[in-house]
């Protein structure tokens, strides 16, 4: 695992957990601080309770994280084209209802064709073709 994505795996970690960092602290130090009383029980029992929501709703929101973009050029990526113009090596791709100025980048596709999305320069896809 790269440092980045252990550092965002961290980061989302401590976001999750902030609401009980918070109770916790306002149970533990503020409350008392204040003169008030909290039964350790029913500290402890809230904090479980923020514990247990977190857990049941980690995995959706773990989803909706994992992600990939829908719009954009970054959600052609992988996606399947249509030559329209042959690639030799430049030309046109259609994928779904839009036309895009693309190069094949291991050799030449003839209209028709289908071809792979593997990047983007610019506004140009790179694609290769699919054998």
């Amino acid at each position: 695992m790269k440092l980045r994505e252990m550092v965002k795996d961290v980061l989302k970690f401590v976001f999750l957990m902030i609401d009980e960092i918070v109770v916790g602290i306002f149970l533990f130090v503020v409350l008392p601080s204040a003169g008030v009383r909290v039964p350790l029980s029913l500290s402890v029992t809230v904090i479980a309770l923020l514990v247990i929501k977190d857990i049941a709703i980690v995995p959706s929101f773990g989803q909706i994280l994992r992600k990939k973009a829908e719009v954009g050029i970054e959600a052609l990526m992988g996606k399947e084209a249509v030559v329209v113009e042959d690639l030799t090596p430049e030309g046109i791709v259609k994928i779904g209802n839009e036309y895009w100025r693309a190069k094949c980048i291991n050799g030449h596709a003839k209209a028709g064709e289908r071809v792979k999305v593997v990047r983007a320069k610019g506004l140009k896809l790179l694609v290769e073709c699919q054998e």
